[in-house]
């Protein structure tokens, strides 16, 4: 049976494959992937990803309703300056990029007949490609939108009805740059400390030793070189203020340590221990930006 309204997927890799299997069946859409290699196509088709999967952005970019842009950052920005004439009048375009105020000042070159919602869905593994995505990725996740100031009310419920339906624990509605200090600290310092601790000399001693707590801390470790790089250095300002409260923090630790001071010590591990605590208090809205 033919849908009456089309979602375009740019890019099924990881995200942009998971999110294209989690959407199928929405409301009356027709799921379409568009992607630049026909071994994603084979697999995105023989995998069930999608509806219809096409190389051809033209072939479907002028019909789209919704498009999604699931590339690295940069790549998001570039695809919505270089189609900026091809998306349909009344489209909305979204992304799943890690950050927003440059994938939103990008958005600027869209033509006022073409609506933008930032997107963020909390989620995610250390691994990348179409063969690691998965449609369940997205339950229980959070689903972080920066609306423009003149995107419109049916759009924002759009992306509500799509949180609902994927899975999505809750919706969260922030600027892009409140989302893009607070990712700084909730994501991507914590692939900092996962990857400065792969960097220690001792990494391959430690073989047989190994326990929840090194395999939980270094576990994003092996990511994405690229996208990383892009995500560190699109955000730096934000990213290396959260790096100096951290470098202060752990100074403090090694201070006390060091001079032997149990009772600081213990004070600052009281202190810690308990501030987690209250992080983890049943109740809703206990994470919002």
């Amino acid at each position: 049976m033919s849908k009456d309204k089309i979602i375009a997927v740019v890019g099924l890799g990881l995200i942009g494959g998971s999110m294209a299997a989690a959407l199928r069946g929405f409301e009356d859409y027709e799921v379409v992937g568009v992607v630049r290699r026909q071994e994603t196509a084979d697999y995105a088709m023989s995998h069930g990803v999608c509806d219809r999967v096409t190389l051809d952005p033209m072939e479907v970019l002028p019909q789209a309703d919704v498009v999604w842009l699931c590339m690295n950052p940069q790549g998001i920005v570039d695809y919505m300056a270089r189609y900026k004439d091809v998306f349909k009048a009344g489209a909305l375009v979204t992304d799943v990029g890690g950050i927003k105020t440059a994938i939103m000042e990008g958005a600027k070159v869209l033509p006022p007949a073409v609506d933008f919602i930032g997107c963020h869905p909390m989620a995610g593994t250390e691994f990348s490609g179409i063969e690691h995505s998965f449609p369940t990725m997205f339950q229980r996740a959070h689903f972080i939108l920066t609306p423009r100031a003149e995107s419109t009310r049916e759009h924002i419920e759009l992306m509500r009805r799509v949180s609902a339906y994927i899975g999505c624990s809750d919706v969260v509605t922030t600027t892009p740059e409140r989302h893009d200090a607070i990712i700084a600290y909730t994501s991507q310092v914590m692939h900092i400390i996962a990857v400065s601790v792969c960097d220690d000399e001792d990494l391959f001693q430690c073989r047989g030793f190994e326990g929840g707590s090194f395999r939980d801390c270094t576990r994003v470790a092996a990511l994405d070189v690229e996208l990383w790089t892009q995500l560190f250095s699109m955000n730096a300002p934000a990213l290396t203020k959260v790096i100096d409260r951290l470098e202060k923090n752990l100074h403090a630790y090694r201070t006390a340590i060091e001079t032997g001071d149990t009772q600081a010590l213990a004070d600052k591990l009281t202190w810690s221990a308990n501030r987690k605590r209250q992080m983890n208090l049943p109740g809703p809205g206990q994470v919002m930006l």
